[in-house]
This record gives structure tokens, sequence and C-alpha cells, in this order.
């Protein structure tokens, strides 16, 4: 598999700049390049004010933004490209420019240097034949703003080899994008349908339906987003919303664009209007039918992406949630209104434009948030909800269940491997499940959800096969309870684990007290598991949750069966001497003498001791005392489910669940 270290951008606009700023952040060498110096520099400072300001929101430190900007090298000559392993074309929307370019790059590239465009419209694989050995050119549509947007559209075209299409899902990965597979059609797949229902919002101002301000106004409240189709123009480009429009209107009468919105791209203008404020009332009338023609829009262009195969029900709602900020992706609102209301929306878009409607049916909505892949004598099981950080929820619990024992009931497998999509292993359970139902009082759903984790957590703990849990990234509460059933817990640099449980009103519920215990010990789990303790990669493996980190180059190696498993020393010791006088200060100390300042420090600082005190005093005190006579008891994971009712019935797990990242107080009630 080809290793990419240094890429190439060409085009050092507003998306050529944002994407050199994010594969440097991701430590590659960067060639930015321009045909002149001054389009070069300005891309520069571009990188460097975003940078700036993320300094001044603590997301970075000066040093590491001089680290990052060291690593971009910009030039205006082409030739500087020659050695980069992958050039990315970002240059501005034209068929005749991109083309020219790509016959330019192939006199200077080497013969193997994988070419991307990033094109939001063409045809990939009418591109293609512009360039020499079109088997290395692939489509990787970014999204604004590319350096924070984590989604990527991944295009093969027809002549892609599989090796580059399988170079690509990786270099996504390390360049911490979330990526969809997408058919080369017009518009892909997100703009298949973002584009048009931008082009329907004018349409219903050109036909006098509605104001700009109500029509953002209704759909802001109807797909759980930040801006309005016309605020999204002004913040994006009215000329972009229009040449993507156009490029889609050879797909039918339905695509074809609004004369307002050419007046409006030729104007230069923005779009004037002031937002309704929240809480304003429209008449419901109004609001319904603005609702079903913006609906029947998405569910009409949706429904036909299905039917064509351009991409999976999972991939188009990621790629809404991800890349457009959606609350509820497209599949998600099908399955909300049910077949029969979808096919009324679809057919009266149909009928208005004298388009044939597309297949509406329900088994096109099914969404598969666990993936199992078998290789020789390994599965593969990709936990894939990267939109939600791969909560566990009542679906992916069943998807794990039913993929976990098709693995472990297969002779040909030795080896399985659990590994998360996006920049999470899991980050824990879904909480809006939880706090349902203590507010519909059937916390019994909440004891069932749990019973049934925990069988397939004992059945994943009990497999004959050697489990391999992946940390790709976040690993908390359910993550790391899952992660923990595993023979062995590989964990990558960015990886970071937790039990936030005791802060949000709750404890560990899946075995957590139990197996953390058996891993490093009974006084290093209530460090974890009363503190709430975010730990990295190398903390994790110091305090000996984590039995190796490696990196992504080896996990991808991993994952297609080139690098064996080493033999581990599974049993409990604590690799960090820095976590001995931890230890021991629980071992000394009850919470309830925590809480009331009666502490014995033992060989532990005092600011240290002091330290971990104000953590534990700002958590539940009943989630406490259950969680540490649960790991004091040590009677098994069975005996969690004993307090699942009791704990959830407490004003502070509803306040805890109710409140995450606010300062809150807990009651002890």
């Amino acid at each position: 598999m080809k290793n990419i270290n240094t890429v190439g951008v060409v085009g050092a606009g507003t998306m050529g700049s944002a994407l050199a700023q994010k594969f440097a952040q991701e430590n590659f060498i960067v060639i930015l390049a321009d045909k002149d110096k001054k389009f070069v520099q300005a891309g520069l400072n571009r990188i460097k004010d975003t940078l700036n300001q993320a300094v001044d929101r603590k997301l970075f430190t000066a040093e590491e933004v001089k680290t990052i900007i060291d690593r971009i090298h910009p030039t205006d000559n082409l030739t500087d490209l020659k050695n980069c392993e992958l050039v990315v074309e970002a240059i501005y929307e034209d068929f005749n420019a991109k083309s020219k370019l790509f016959e330019e790059l192939s006199l200077i590239l080497n013969p193997d240097t994988i070419v991307a465009t990033n094109t939001s419209s063409f045809s990939v694989t009418e591109l293609a034949k512009f360039i020499s050995n079109p088997s290395r050119f692939i489509g990787m549509h970014y999204f604004y703003h590319a350096a924070k947007n984590r989604l990527v559209e991944i295009i093969p075209c027809e002549k892609t080899s599989s090796e580059v299409y399988e170079a690509m899902k990786i270099f996504s990965f390390k360049s911490g994008k979330d990526a969809i597979t997408t058919k080369d059609k017009y518009g892909f797949a997100v703009n298949r349908f973002f584009v048009p229902w931008l082009n329907e919002a004018v349409r219903l101002l050109e036909e006098d339906i509605s104001d700009i301000s109500t029509i953002d106004f209704v759909c802001k409240k109807l797909f759980g987003i930040g801006m309005g189709p016309f605020a999204l123009m002004n913040a994006t480009g009215v000329k972009i919303a229009y040449h993507a429009q156009k490029t889609l209107e050879k797909l039918g009468p339905f695509y074809t664009t609004s004369p307002l919105l050419k007046t409006q791209a030729e104007s230069n203008k923005d779009w004037q209007f002031d937002e309704l404020p929240t809480g304003s009332q429209v008449n419901p009338a109004l609001e319904n039918k603005i609702a079903e023609r913006m609906l029947g829009c998405v569910f009409f262009v949706c429904s036909q992406i299905l039917e064509e195969n351009i991409c999976s029900a999972a991939e188009l709602n990621r790629g809404a949630r991800i890349g457009l900020r959606w609350r509820f992706g497209p599949v998600d609102l099908m399955r909300k209104y049910g077949e029969r209301q979808v096919r009324q929306l679809v057919g009266a878009i149909a009928n208005l434009y004298g388009e044939k409607s597309p297949a509406v049916k329900n088994n096109f909505w099914n969404i598969d948030y666990v993936n199992l892949k078998k290789c020789n004598n390994l599965a593969l099981i990709e936990l894939a909800r990267p939109e939600d950080l791969n909560a566990l929820n009542e679906d992916v619990m069943n998807q794990l269940n039913k993929k976990f024992s098709d693995a472990d009931l297969d002779d040909s497998i030795d080896t399985i491997i659990i590994y998360g999509l996006g920049k999470a292993f899991v980050a824990g359970a879904d909480i809006k499940f939880f706090v349902k139902n203590i507010k519909n009082n059937t916390i019994f759903n909440i004891q069932n959800f749990t019973k049934f984790g925990q069988d397939v957590f004992n059945k994943i703990d009990q497999s004959n096969k050697t489990v391999i849990a992946v940390l790709n990234g976040l690993a908390l509460g359910g993550g790391l309870e899952l992660a923990l059933c595993a023979d062995v817990i590989f964990a990558l640099p960015k990886a970071q684990i937790a039990f936030p449980e005791t802060g949000i009103g709750i404890y560990p519920g899946l075995g957590g007290t139990q197996r953390t215990a058996k891993k490093i010990g009974k006084d290093l789990a209530k460090y974890l598991i009363f503190t709430g303790s975010m730990l990295n990669a190398d903390d994790a493996y110091s305090i000996g949750v984590v039995d190796k980190i490696i990196s992504a180059d080896e996990f991808f190696e991993f994952l297609q069966g080139n690098l064996n498993v080493t033999e581990i020393n599974k049993s409990f010791h604590i690799k960090g001497k820095q976590w001995q006088p931890v230890a021991e200060f629980f071992k000394l100390n009850k919470t309830e003498e925590i809480l009331n300042d009666k502490i014995n420090l033992g060989s532990l600082e005092k600011e240290k001791a002091d330290k971990i005190c104000k953590s534990i005093k700002r958590k539940a005190p009943l989630a406490l005392k259950i969680a540490e006579r649960l790991i004091d008891e040590a009677k098994g994971c069975e005996e969690e489910l004993k307090e699942l009712n009791y704990i959830f019935s407490t004003n502070d797990a509803l306040l805890g669940l109710t409140s995450i990242g606010k300062k809150i107080e807990f009651s002890g009630s």
C-alpha cells in the first residue's frame, strides 16, 4: 500500500489553504502551490489567521502553530510537486482549467503519484481523461471549512485502481476525515440533495409563497440546523450555489436552476433579510406548505440516490450529519415520517416538475451501524456511527451482538478486531435514551438495555477467539467497558479514555466496576471511576489499561492481516511508577473520608491529592457510594444491574444527564 508523507495542494484559495492547514495539522509535509506568489501568500496568511484564532481559543499553543506552519512549503512552481506521493487539485470549478492543470501535472509528477480532484460537481471519470495513468486518479470532495469539517466524499472513477482507493481511505483516516464513498454521478451524494434544497428555497421565494426570513426559520426548525438555506448561501457564496445547481440540470426538470437564483448570483450581492427571533410563531398552514416542499425536495433526491445505489443509507445520513451539520439526516427524517407520507411528499415533487417518481421503500432506509468484514483468519468489526461518536444505543448493541456472534461462530476465524470509525472508538452510551426514559418514567427500558448490553459484552469477554480492541480515539464510559472485554487493547496515539459516569449522576453499568478492577486493580479502578479523569494514550498505557500503543500505519497493516499479534503479558501490573502513590491513596481512603476531608496522604504529594479530592467532590455522592461498594465486593458484572432502578430514579441522575458540559452541584438525592 502506498505510504503518503508529502501532499501537494494546488490552489491556495479558501478550500486549498484550508486543506493545506488540515494536512499539516495531521503531520503531513505539504507543498502549497498556486500560479502566482501573491495567491500563495494570501493562502498562507489565511492559514496563519485561522491558526492564531485557534490559539486565542486555546485549541493550539503558539509553538504548535509554528510547527504546523513549518510543515507547509509555499510555491508558485508546479515542478516542486514532483516528489509528492499525493497531489490534491483545489482550484476553482472550471472544467477547462482543471483539465489543463491535469495535463500539466502529467508532465511533472512521478507516474505513481496519486492525483485527486476536489471537484464538487464535475465527472471524475471525464477529468481522468486528462491525466496520464488514470488508474491513479480519484475524486476527493472536501467540505467547507476543510480544516474543521470532517467529511470527505471519496469518488473512484471508472479507472481508479483498488490500491489507490484503499490508499485514500487510509489517508482520509490519517488526515482526520470521516469518509463516505459515492459513485461518480453528478452531485455525488451530499451536493446532489443539498444544492437542490437551496434551489427549492429560492423557488418558494420566487413563487411568492413566503419570504426569506420565514423560509429560513422553518428550515432551521425542520432540519435541526443553525443556518437556513439563504443564510448558508450568504456564508458560502450565492454564486457557488448557482454554479453547482447548473451542473445538476442534466439530471432532469426538477434540477432546473431557479431564475431568481441566477439573477441573485449575477448581482454579486447577498440575500437581504432579517432573521426571525427564536420562539417566533409562523402561520401553521404556511409552515406546513414550506415543510412539504423542502422535505419533499430532499426525499425526492435521496430516494433517487438510494435507488441508483450512489451510496449507502448510512453514508447518505452521515454526509448530512457531518458535512452539513444537520441534526437530522435525510434517512432519519424519512424513517420518522414513514413510507406512506414520504411517498406522498416525493410524489408531489415528481408531479410538480414532471418527473418520474423514484422508488420509496423503507427497506432502503436500513442503516448499518456495525460492519463485519472477514479476511482469512481475521474478523474486523467496525463501529460505524461517527456522526454520534459511535455512541451505544439499542440499534448499535443489537447489530454488535449479531456481527460478533457471526464472527465468533465462524471456525475459520481465530482473531476478532473491534475498532471505531471516525474520531471515537465509542464515546459512551446514548445519553438521549437515558433522559427520555427517565422523563417518561420507563426506567425499565434502561434496565433492559443494560442487561442486554451486559449479555453482549459477556459474550465478547468469554469468546474463545482472540479479541482485540483498537482505540482509535475517544473510549468513554460504555466504550471503555466494551474495550475491557477484549483480550488485548491497542491504542492509537490520539486515543483518550475516561469513565465520566459519576460526573453525570450514575455509575458504570456495563461491567466497568468489575473489569477495570480486574485489569488494573481495585485502587486504580477507583481512581478512574471516582475522578472521571481523561487519560491520553500514554497515560492509559502506563496505568495498565492499554496493552500497546500503535501507529496509524501499524493499525492499517494490522487490519490487512500483515502484522501478527505479539504475545502481550495481560496479567495485572502497574507499568508506570507514578501510579503507585495514587493506588496507595485509594487503598488508604474511602470516599466518605475524601468527601469529609479526612484523608491519609500516604506517599502521594499533597498537591496531587488535593486535585483528586477536588475532582471527586464534584461528582454525584450516591453514584460514588454505589461504585465503591461494587468495586470492593467484586461480585461480578450482574451486580451492577441491581442498583440501576435506584440510581436512574435519583434527582442527581436527571440533573447530570441533562447538564452535560455544564458546571453543576449534586444534591445527593
